[in-house]
């Protein structure tokens, strides 16, 4: 049986996908961080990246990971 994620993690995964289908790989360590950059879930502080919802991030983050593995046909 497979991970069930809810709509909103999906949605912001395959929108930020969508508009930045560059900025995204196979790579998860890589995909969170331009996650992070990309949406408010992290922070700049004395610039150095904070994240503020780490879980939040790292769920779509895994989906974007899963989704562009899947989508490459791999």
């Amino acid at each position: 049986m497979g991970n069930i994620r809810q709509t909103y993690i999906k949605r912001v995964a395959v929108e930020l996908i969508r508009h930045y289908p560059d900025a995204f790989a196979g790579d998860f360590s890589q995909n969170k961080k331009k996650v992070l950059e990309l949406t408010d879930l992290g922070v700049v502080v004395d610039g150095k990246m904070t994240v503020v919802h780490k879980k939040l991030a790292n769920r779509i983050a895994g989906y974007a990971t899963r989704y562009m593995k899947r989508k490459r046909g791999t």
